[in-house]
């Protein structure tokens, strides 16, 4: 499995790599920047191991992603930039997933062309839950501007739901019942300390606490997933 990083911040290469200092020669930043005949073969060459599992491999983010945004803003064919190389070798992964930042730029765009099926996580907050139509209406613009039939909005994943709270109770509750919404949903994950301290000692959550209540509830939404994709292909 591929995981891409396409957030500047680099939270995502953080967390499963043990570091974050990634730069202009092995990270995401230095395929986007490669001529495009050998970007694929330079994506090969920035792949990092995970400290996860052996079967995880990573392409780093860099904090130099927003100044690679402004080098390509404008330039022919810069959408694709990612999409292009990882065609070439994507065979070569069972799935490929890529992080994107929560709000749209020429990055997510990026990550969205190279990509079959968009999943959306949400925390039940009035704002944000709010703002999902809008979000999945981007989404749906990007497939349709770009011409790329394959890209769907495959799921929503709430995230860090607390019981407690009476407004997260009453927001799940609204989107479980939203006409479109509701139909999306792929599961709720429990607000859940585990979740940091695994992010801190940069190992799954499967393997800090597997008996964690996010980890229960991850591996139902992971057999949601692919039960839904499998659908998909069929």
């Amino acid at each position: 499995m591929l995981l891409i990083d396409t957030d500047s911040q680099g939270h995502a290469s953080l967390v499963t790599t043990g570091k974050k200092d990634y730069g202009t020669d092995d990270s995401l930043y230095t395929v986007l920047m490669a001529d495009r005949a050998n970007a694929p073969q330079t994506l090969m060459n920035c792949i990092v191991p995970s400290t996860w599992d052996e079967n995880l491999h990573v392409l780093p983010a860099s904090p130099m992603l927003e100044g690679a945004e402004r080098e390509l803003m404008g330039v022919a064919g810069a959408p694709y930039r990612l999409a292009d190389p990882l065609g070439k070798i994507a065979n070569q992964y069972a799935a490929i997933v890529i992080d994107t930042r929560p709000s749209f730029s020429l990055m997510t765009e990026m990550g969205l062309l190279a990509g079959t099926d968009a999943i959306v996580p949400v925390e039940p907050r009035y704002l944000e839950t709010v703002g999902l139509t809008s979000v999945i209406q981007k989404i749906n613009d990007i497939r349709e501007g770009w011409r790329h039939p394959n890209l769907r909005v495959s799921g929503l994943i709430v995230t860090k739901m607390d019981n407690r709270i009476r407004g997260h109770n009453h927001l799940l509750a609204e989107l479980k019942s939203h006409p479109v919404l509701g139909k999306l949903l792929l599961g709720v994950i429990p607000a859940n300390e585990a979740v940091s301290y695994a992010h801190r000692s940069h190992q799954s959550l499967f393997a800090y606490d597997p008996r964690s209540s996010a980890s229960k509830a991850y591996v139902q939404v992971v057999a949601s997933l692919v039960r839904y994709l499998s659908k998909g292909v069929e």
